[in-house]
């Protein structure tokens, strides 16, 4: 009887175990920027085990909310979803070729549904014989008209691509290898600042409150604790694909003390601290605009590249750089600003901030005062 007892609950046992593995997600994740912290938990409590690098790609265990665990060459580790794109099988298969050296066979479909996405009305066929040449290094093609598409391919500098078809923002690009969409300001004229002025420099991107902090609240229920941090993870990216090594103090939507966001400043050497925020006036629903505040007054002159910046890109209201008393830069010893981006009290402007492609503008500006200010200081 103890016999049986045994092989039955054995049995049970090993059918939980089936049961309850964690689902396998096949995709590999591939990483956007260089010093990736790799945790050893899904969340910023964690502790630091190593760093993985753009460039490199890893295969993907689970997913927990915002949090990838990857296998590492030794164990496994978790990764911010924010700074990795994910790469599945049939994409990494559509540009591989057989060993006799023809295209694999799903090369024609890929022609039939270029030709379907160039007859939608948004998608405007161009002249032949149109071409560009990609003018930096790890230009983003992603598979759609618009940067809520995945990254399909990592292009460097020197590139050439044939035109195919174009919208307000965005062109359709082939050549023998790749076929994908480029956003056109990330190659229409010198626009973003060469690599050399953001190699070796250290950038702190905060990204205002978080957690039970939720900022302000929009016209339509927008949290400002969301916007900012949208803002600065394509700050991070864009500014990590330049050469520096850029900080953030909140991984998530987590609390973070005032005093300890400009204290990680002061603790890393930093070469500019940012604090991203965006405006609300409640009582007046028409303001509008973009303000840049420093407190140090050596600290103006980033101040005013950083805002010159913005309002170039955007257009938006000037409402110019200026002194300001809170506590991220007063308590701040290193170059330091914060920004007000808008004004989610303003419902028309809210629904602005809220698009991709306004908030690209944004980032090009931020990007363009910084590269002006580090070479001011040279």
């Amino acid at each position: 009887m103890r016999y049986k007892y045994s092989i039955r609950l054995a049995t049970l046992t090993l059918l939980l175990v089936i049961i309850y593995q964690p689902v396998v997600d096949a995709n590999e994740a591939f990483i956007n920027v260089d010093n990736l912290n790799v945790r050893n938990g899904p969340g910023t409590d964690y502790d630091t085990i190593g760093q993985v690098h753009s460039d490199s790609s890893f295969t993907v265990l689970r997913t927990e909310e915002e949090w990838v665990q990857i296998e590492l060459q030794e164990g496994t580790g978790w990764v911010n979803k924010a700074f990795i794109s994910f790469i599945d099988e049939e994409t990494r298969n559509s540009d591989v070729s057989t060993e006799d050296g023809e295209e694999e066979s799903d090369t024609n479909s890929m022609t039939s549904d270029r030709d379907k996405e160039t007859m939608d009305p948004s998608l405007n066929p161009v002249e032949e014989n149109q071409t560009i040449t990609i003018g930096f290094d790890r230009t983003h093609i992603r598979n759609g008209p618009s940067t809520d598409y995945e990254i399909t391919h990592y292009v460097d500098k020197g590139t050439e691509f044939n035109i195919v078809a174009e919208t307000d923002e965005w062109y359709e690009l082939e050549n023998d290898s790749i076929r994908g969409y480029i956003l056109k300001k990330l190659i229409e004229g010198p626009k973003v600042p060469s690599t050399s002025e953001f190699m070796n420099k250290t950038i702190v991107i905060d990204a205002g409150h978080g957690g039970r902090d939720v900022g302000a609240i929009g016209v339509n229920d927008t949290y400002e604790k969301n916007l900012t941090y949208k803002t600065a993870v394509e700050l991070a990216q864009e500014l990590s694909m330049l050469g520096a090594e850029v900080i953030l103090t909140r991984q998530k939507d987590e609390y973070i003390f005032l005093s300890s966001r400009s204290s990680m400043s002061n603790n890393s050497n930093t070469d500019a601290f940012i604090s991203i925020h965006y405006n609300s006036v409640p009582e007046i629903p028409n303001a509008t605009g973009i303000g840049t505040y420093y407190y140090q007054d050596q600290y103006q002159e980033l101040a005013e590249y950083v805002q010159k910046g913005i309002i170039k890109e955007t257009n938006a209201r000037d409402r110019d750089s200026t002194f300001g008393n809170f506590q991220v830069i007063r308590q701040n010893y290193q170059p330091s600003i914060l920004l007000e981006l808008g004004f989610m009290s303003n419902s028309e402007e809210e629904k602005l901030l809220l698009t991709n492609a306004y908030q690209k503008k944004i980032v090009s500006g931020i990007v363009n005062g910084l590269g002006k200010y580090f070479s001011s200081q040279e």
